[in-house]
């Protein structure tokens, strides 16, 4: 085939006289045989003057069929009407050679991508006698190459419209040779002006003098690909934290033909990294204090008894109130605050259930702080049903009492408090009312966490811990425990407690 393509160049194949090139019958046949090629002779007129084997398993024609007709039999209706085929004979006859390739037609009306080679054949004076025409059926490839372009066409699509990873192409001096959206979105740059920018634009001045983007190269042409996560620099010049890969491109031959470089803006991902942490070292630190309150009450706890048994005794012998006896009970009330905050951290706030009447427990209470309520100025009041029981843990319960009517009688001092209690078939309730300074709106939510104050430390004393313990107290019974502005100003403390 090469053979016949070459001597049909110049001005074109001259027909050689009989017994020049040995037995026309061998040629014949020689032609006639070939099963990958149409190859038949048309008159200077475009009429298929011979067909071979190949042109009919090609075109699906018989020789009987097509020796005779027009070769523009061959192309597609639309094509013909341009004037192709005039053309096509019009170049081989000037030039004494045409090849194009382009869709063609079968018998049966399918077409096939073919590439056609015409050669004007010439007698020995120079006429034009005809012409050699050879076509070979390059569907399979055409697919091949469409499949292909299509393949590109959608990774080329995908990667441009990828927007959470900035993927781009560094030719092999580091230089960006494209730029996707994703690209665009994270760093800031659009492809105009950032493609044939060196990699190192990317980087903070201090790893650019470091050396780190030509690193990064290194590392990726001797082994083929480097990771790292570091920070970038967008346009604007802001950091963020990136993942970056760099992946070296090789052709065939093993040539460097550039990098593929993947960023991954990890900023949030950082910031969250980094926010777990804090968060852990925040509770390893409240752990820590945690365990220290427990050990350093536990500690106090013992002698803290045995000198409040020698107060009392010495009260008792001198039959004189010691003022040194209510400093006494007072710092024992902080250890045993502080015992239950390390109960509730770990989980050991038990209850003992019996059953309790809770307006005994309000009188208690009353009777408690009688001597608090004449230093305060403040007159303490009962109201509500004469008896509600339910089944609670007194101890408990009494210690929430002491809490709320406590704080009413420290931050309402000189005015009036009341205390009520109510009961239904399934819940029990009371309430400390007090006509103090109040709770500011900004202070409800978190005064009744640990060592929470709505009121400054140097103003009032106390851990902090009093509305924290309540809290834990009455949802370890099931119940609820809020607080609202009273009727005329101060802060009004509600307990609601199921019965059974």
């Amino acid at each position: 085939m090469a053979k016949l393509e070459t001597e049909a160049r110049g001005s074109g194949t001259q027909v050689q006289k009989h017994g020049e090139l040995g037995s026309e019958v061998d040629f014949r046949a020689l032609v006639g045989a070939v099963r990958d090629y149409a190859i038949f002779m048309l008159t200077s007129e475009g009429i298929v003057a011979s067909w071979n084997e190949g042109a009919q398993r090609i075109k699906g024609y018989a020789p009987a069929e097509i020796i005779g007709k027009h070769f523009s039999i061959f192309y597609p209706p639309e094509i013909v009407k341009t004037g192709i085929c005039e053309y096509e004979l019009a170049v081989s006859s000037a030039e004494g050679r045409f090849e194009g390739e382009g869709y063609r037609v079968r018998k049966d009306g399918s077409q096939f991508w073919a590439n056609v080679v015409i050669t004007a054949v010439r007698d020995a004076t120079g006429k034009l006698i005809g012409f050699a025409k050879v076509t070979r059926d390059l569907t399979e490839r055409k697919l091949r190459e469409e499949s292909l372009r299509e393949s590109e066409q959608r990774v080329r699509l995908l990667v441009e419209n990828v927007r959470d990873y900035a993927l781009f192409m560094l030719d092999p001096e580091g230089r960006v040779a494209s730029w996707n959206i994703g690209a665009e979105r994270i760093n800031g740059y659009s492809a105009k002006e950032i493609i044939g920018s060196s990699l190192s634009r990317f980087y903070p001045p201090e790893d650019v003098l470091a050396g780190k983007p030509d690193l990064a190269l290194q590392v990726a042409r001797e082994t083929g690909r480097f990771e790292e996560e570091g920070w970038r620099i967008r346009k604007d010049g802001t950091r963020f934290w990136a993942n970056a890969i760099l992946t070296a491109i090789r052709d065939t031959n093993g040539e460097l033909r550039g990098f593929a470089k993947v960023v991954r803006d990890l900023s949030e991902r950082r910031k969250a990294d980094e926010e777990r942490l804090r968060l852990a070292q925040a509770q390893e630190a409240l752990r820590l204090r945690d365990e220290f309150l427990s050990i350093a009450a536990h500690e106090l706890r013992t002698p803290l008894t045995a000198l409040l048994l020698q107060l009392q005794s010495m009260e008792k012998s001198s039959q004189q109130p010691a003022p040194a006896l209510r400093s006494a009970r007072r710092l024992a009330t902080l250890v045993e605050m502080l015992l239950d905050v390390s109960r509730i951290a770990t989980g050991r706030l038990e209850l003992s259930r019996e059953n309790v009447d809770l307006v005994q427990l309000a009188r208690d209470a009353i009777d408690r702080f009688s001597d608090d309520a004449k230093r305060a100025g403040s007159e303490v009041s009962l109201e509500g049903e004469p008896s509600v029981r339910g089944s609670w843990d007194a101890l408990r319960l009494d210690q929430v009492f002491a809490n709320l009517l406590g704080n009413a009688l420290k931050y309402a001092a000189g005015s009036p408090v009341t205390i009520r209690v109510a009961g239904t078939d399934g819940e029990a309730s009371f309430e400390i009312a007090d006509h103090g300074p109040g709770i500011g709106a900004e202070d409800v939510s978190r005064i009744f966490g640990r060592f929470e104050r709505a009121a400054p430390a140097r103003h009032y004393g106390g851990l902090g811990l009093g509305l924290y313990i309540a809290q834990q107290v009455v949802e370890a019974h099931g119940g609820t425990i809020g607080v609202r502005e009273t009727p005329g100003g101060g802060a009004t403390f509600s307990v609601v407690l199921p019965r059974a």
